[in-house]
Formats: structure tokens, sequence, C-alpha cells
């Protein structure tokens, strides 16, 4: 086990950036169609193709989910990754024409301190491209791809990602750009409000504070107009599930981002959660199973987060908000 979302079978995850442009773009490829679906709570989402992931409608999996940077722009995204699918003959059958089926959200980070003064057309399809065709089983956490120009309220953002496995050997695993208007610490301290969920040292092992520090439950977020904020992410298994059972494993899900925000699901926020299963392994039980598989995805949601925080390095720009590590010092 890797601690990522790639011990899941049948998960690859590819990340392309720009520096300069603090900007970039994480793309999780399927080896095979998955079956999908999607819960939104945010105010402010950003999405494309997310209506067709709605158990009633018709589309049975999907080929790869984009997580990007970039606003309304990274809706390119899921472009370049589909002409990547395409060339390699992947796609929904359509008679004698194959269509790739690339869901994607996205994240604020306009105002970062990069350079976004591109040409007539913004990089993002070029970069979903290159990200899809480096896709493996090991990706970089913290300020990379989609994460590069993430911040929260107080420290710098990033990609997190962490798994986990059932009791019968499911496994499910969560990645996430944090990009949030609220905190992922507690207060002016170093403890992550997930912290009783940490595995192994996987974010500091700091554990949670001795008392709870007074103003801590003072919501605190970043200077912030609408629309700019969002944490987006994705959890997947390897179960065999239906699409309504996938919907339910993202409802689920979501209270991973209220276990490691706060607050969270708010107006200046996009939050969106998408879920996918592999159809390697069959639940022992359709109600309970899938009751425990949604627990876990809570889980290690809340743990991605910290850790994309956690593994996150400061922009090389004036003002840019401190790491955590910068800040903390360390584990």
């Amino acid at each position: 086990m890797r601690n990522l979302i790639t011990d899941v079978a049948g998960v690859r995850v590819g990340q392309a950036e720009d520096l300069r442009l603090a900007s970039g773009v994480t793309v999780v490829v399927f080896d095979e169609p998955a079956v999908a679906s999607v819960d939104v709570r945010g105010g402010g989402p950003g999405t494309r193709e997310t209506e067709l992931l709605n158990p009633a409608l018709t589309v049975p999996g999907i080929d790869a989910v984009t997580l990007s940077g970039g606003s309304a722009f990274g809706l390119d995204t899921p472009s370049g990754a589909q002409a990547w699918l395409r060339e390699h003959g992947r796609g929904f059958a359509v008679g004698a024409a194959r269509i790739p089926i690339v869901p994607g959200a996205i994240v604020f980070d306009m105002l970062n301190g990069g350079d976004k003064a591109w040409d007539r057309y913004p990089p993002y399809r070029d970069l979903g491209y290159a990200a899809a065709a480096t896709a493996g089983t090991d990706f970089a956490l913290g300020s990379f791809g989609g994460g590069l120009g993430a911040t929260v309220a107080d420290l710098k953002g990033g990609v997190g990602s962490a798994s986990a496995q059932t009791r019968n050997g499911i496994t499910v695993g969560a990645i996430v750009i944090v990009n949030a208007v609220g905190q992922v610490t507690i207060g002016d301290g170093p403890h992550f409000w997930a912290a009783p969920f940490e595995q192994n040292g996987e974010f500091g092992g700091r554990g949670l504070p001795a008392r709870m520090p007074d103003g801590a439950l003072t919501p605190r977020m970043k200077g912030a107009t609408p629309l700019t904020n969002t944490t987006i992410a994705l959890v997947a298994t390897d179960a065999v599930l239906t699409k309504l059972q996938t919907h339910r494993l993202a409802v689920m899900a979501q209270t991973g981002l209220a276990r490691a925000i706060y607050p969270v699901h708010t107006p200046l926020d996009g939050d969106v959660v998408f879920a996918a299963a592999t159809a390697k392994r069959p639940l022992t039980d359709p109600v309970m199973g899938l009751a425990e598989l949604g627990a876990l995805a809570a889980n290690v949601l809340a743990r991605a987060v910290a850790r994309g925080v956690y593994e996150a390095e400061a922009l090389p720009f004036p003002d840019a908000l401190p790491s955590w590590k910068q800040k903390f010092g360390g584990p």
C-alpha cells in the first residue's frame, strides 16, 4: 500500500504544472471505464459533465476525472485528457465513434501571484493532455498538479491522497485539491482538524491539542470574493458498485471534508466530491458493506486533505502564504 488513491486497482494519476503560471492539473485515469457519480455541496462549483453522473442518466462509466486549477479556464483540462484517451482508443461507443467521458472540476487559483497573462487560449488543455500521458501509480503530494496554486485560510494548500482497506479487503482511496476558504488546522497552532483519523504519522503525528485554543471555533477565512475557493476530490474503490451505490459513496465521503476543514461547504467554496468504482471485488453485503466502505471513504478523504496541506511548499512570490512546515517546523 502506497497510501495513495492508486492503491485501488485500475486507477492511475498524472500531474502537470507550470510554476510561472502557479497553476496546474491532476488527472485520474481509469484502466477500464469506471462506474461513477458525484456530490456537489459548495456554493460556487465549477464542473464539466457532472450531470451525466446522475444515477438516473444513461452513461454507464467514465474514462478519467480531472481536478484542475485555473477557475473556469481549467474546464479545458478534460479536453486535453480526452484527446489522449481518444488516441488510445478509449471512449463510450456510439456506433463507430468512441467518445471518452471525462468529467472535471476546478479550483480558483487566479490571484496567487502567478503570471496568468497567457496568449489567446489558456494552457489547461495542453496540461490535461500532458498529465494524462504521464499517469501512473506514483505521484507527488503538496504543491504539484492541480494543487500547485492552492491555498487555505492561512497556509499553502495542495494535492493530497490517502487509502485504506475494509475488513474484507476492499480498497478505497482519495485524492483531493485543497483550496478551501476555511482552515485545516486548529486556531493558530499546528494541529489538524483531521488528527483523529491520522495513520502512521502521515501528516506530522501532532494529534489534537491538549485543550481547544481560545477562539478556535470562531470561523477564520482567507480574504475572498465569491468563487475564489474550492476543495475538489475523488474517492475511488475496487468494489463492484452500481451507479446509485457510487452516488451514496460520494455523499458519505463528503463527511471527510467536514472533518478536515472548518468552515466547509460555504457560499465561497465550490466543494465537489466524485466517486468511482473499478468493479474488481464484490461487496459482501449491499447495505452494510456499502456503509463500511462509505465510512472509510470519509476517513481517507479527511486524511488526504491534511496530507495535501502538510506536504505543500509555499509559492515563490511576495506575500505568498507560508507552508505548514515553514510555519511549524516539521513534525
